[in-house]
């Protein structure tokens, strides 16, 4: 049995139709955990063919517990409770406590294997939103080294449908009327659609267990685009120019708390992102997701389809 977490979220819901709509696992094997009331009639169409749905919340130790009982493996996706790491938050204050909740759950009941979904950035890296993957990795490989569980970390590459965070929040896509958008920095991005990385993240969950196990590895297609090469897209598709502009983390954090009145602790945790985007951390030279998109008559789609769906 697999235990799911995030199977409504963007990645885990992805993942998840890849492994029905590909007939990777029986359903029947399959046990979704959700922090929704399993009750509830959004859940219908996955109990009709067979899958198990149960409640677990990462605030409550024992629902996780409960939820992974019986289950040999794990599939944990990262919180999405980001501000769980504002202000440099130290160790088991930031997201990997709730990491850790699941792991040391799973492990409690038996679980053998355990796979995390890690970030396309460094290890180490200068992002903060990496911290907590950082220190959830390395939680995972003293228990893999102690002998508790088998561990194999994917850290999913930087989704293409992501690109407005990067690009300048640039979140209002068509209503958008900035012809200049500040960024802290610029370097080359391996951007990943979220249906390609849920197809290889499917592949991975599905094949036998010594396959992957004591394995860290991306997640991602190798080609790469900057943000200027984004801010070309983006003219493209809206018929003007659009341009960036890299300024200091400073000054990029000045504009876009008192200009643009976004929260403070966010904006300051995610402008490091940039710092390591420089460095060429998000540059990805590991084939593994091409080799399982080749295998089964695919091809990553390119960053262009995805921002000019979304810009339309």
């Amino acid at each position: 049995m697999l235990a799911l977490t995030s199977a409504t979220g963007k990645l885990g819901s992805a993942v998840l139709n890849a492994i029905l709509d590909n007939a990777l696992i029986n359903p029947t094997e399959l046990v979704v955990c959700t922090s929704t009331s399993p009750s509830n009639d959004q859940f219908n169409h996955l109990r009709d063919q067979g899958i198990t749905v149960r409640y677990a919340n990462f605030d409550e130790p024992d629902s996780l517990a409960r939820a992974y009982t019986g289950c040999n493996a794990l599939f944990l996706v990262s919180t999405p409770r980001i501000a769980m790491d504002y202000n440099n938050a130290p160790l088991w204050s930031g997201r990997e406590a709730h990491h850790r909740a699941a792991i040391d759950a799973a492990v409690s009941v038996g679980v053998k294997h355990i796979y995390y979904t890690s970030l396309a950035f460094a290890n180490p890296s200068k992002a903060g939103v990496m911290r907590a993957h950082i220190r959830t990795e390395k939680y995972l490989k003293e228990l893999e080294e102690q002998g508790k569980v088998k561990v194999t970390v994917l850290r999913e590459g930087l989704y293409n449908e992501s690109w407005p965070l990067y690009f300048g929040y640039y979140f209002g896509l068509k209503e958008e009327t900035r012809r200049e958008v500040l960024v802290a920095g610029d370097g080359p991005i391996s951007w990943t659609s979220i249906p390609d990385m849920a197809y290889g993240t499917a592949k991975v969950l599905a094949a036998p267990s010594e396959q992957w196990a004591g394995k860290t590895f991306y997640l991602s297609q190798k080609q790469t685009w900057r943000l200027k090469d984004i801010a070309e897209i983006v003219s493209k598709v809206k018929g003007e120019e659009v341009k960036i502009k890299a300024v200091s983390r400073k000054e990029y954090e000045d504009f876009y708390i008192n200009e643009k009145g976004m929260e403070k602790p966010s904006v300051e945790w995610w402008s490091s992102t940039y710092d390591a985007v420089e460095d060429g951390e998000c540059a990805i030279d590991d084939p593994t997701l091409e080799t399982l998109l080749k295998e089964a008559g695919r091809s990553p789609e390119p960053l262009e389809e995805t921002i000019e769906t979304m810009l339309r």
